[in-house]
């Protein structure tokens, strides 16, 4: 079946419809996030603890960069890491340009209309887009879908455990470890659970449902899941404190720093400290 079919469908179809397929594409984007993050690239080969330091390195850079040629020259670099890094790179647009443009755009809007400057565009009904307003705009925009392409590439080079235990280079407390590490595999857990809930449902439905039986179907689900989660946690902890957990979870991956990493690292400071003393 076609992308396009199941598009089609899923404008057609009701709500176990729908929801299956988006549970599918969680999951499905899920397990591409993990395969991309244990293949073969220059970021996947870095020790995790250089790439949480680099990216906070690189967002200073950005955020303190007061020029426009400085913040594009660090974004080539990002989409030049992300081709070394064997990283697709429609999907990999298509994930930072998607939040920039929606949720900065709505953001960026207004400064284009009351900012005070030069008149640039002259609008119907009388509305005048000011030079000051338009560099604003554009200022925002390029900070922010810089900021989110570095972070976005550093993450999803990463595997999640890794990324997890390298944060204790920053001194995140253990708890907020812990809690994002679960979090994490409760998500994938409820993903699972929904999806197999979904499926079975849809299995034993003869004919098309009413809206109503659609929302009934769906408060009896969220229901569901919510007792099946608390559940699970209270079986999940006993389990953890029956195998010795006694406050940090403990992996049997060991960080090593090799030249590589060392000589990445000097690098991204070189980079960091150019981009800062250019963009004054």
């Amino acid at each position: 079946m076609s992308l396009s079919t199941v598009r089609r469908r899923r404008t057609r179809g009701g709500l176990v419809e729908r929801t299956l397929i988006d549970i599918n594409h969680a999951l499905e984007q899920s397990i591409f996030a993990e395969k991309l993050a244990r293949q073969d690239g220059l970021l996947q080969g870095i020790d995790a603890r250089v790439k949480v330091i680099a990216m906070l390195l690189l967002l200073l850079a950005v955020n303190f960069s007061r020029s426009l040629g400085v913040i594009a020259g660090l974004y080539a670099g990002a989409l030049a890491l992300a081709l070394l890094s064997r990283v697709p790179m429609w999907t990999y647009l298509k994930r930072t340009w998607a939040f920039t443009l929606v949720f900065t755009g709505i953001i960026a809007l207004p400064a284009l209309l009351i900012t005070p400057g030069p008149a640039w565009v002259h609008l119907p009904l009388g509305i005048t887009i000011t030079q000051t307003g338009g560099r604003t705009a554009l200022f925002l925009l390029f900070r922010t879908g810089t900021s989110v392409a570095m972070a976005v590439l550093f993450v999803i080079t990463t595997p999640w455990n890794s990324l997890l235990k390298a944060l204790g280079v920053l001194r995140v407390p253990d708890v907020v470890v812990l809690v994002l590490g679960i979090t994490y595999r409760y998500i994938h857990l409820l993903l699972h659970t929904a999806n197999d809930m979904f499926l079975s449902r849809r299995s034993r439905i003869l004919k098309r449902m009413t809206g109503a039986e659609e929302r009934h179907l769906a408060a009896a689900t969220t229901g569901t899941l919510l007792v099946k989660s608390l559940q699970v946690s209270s079986e999940v902890y006993l389990a953890m404190e029956s195998q010795g957990f006694r406050g940090y979870p403990r992996t049997l991956e060991t960080f090593r720093m090799r030249w590589g990493d060392w000589c990445f690292g000097l690098a991204i400071v070189l980079v960091t400290a150019a981009a800062i003393w250019l963009g004054r």
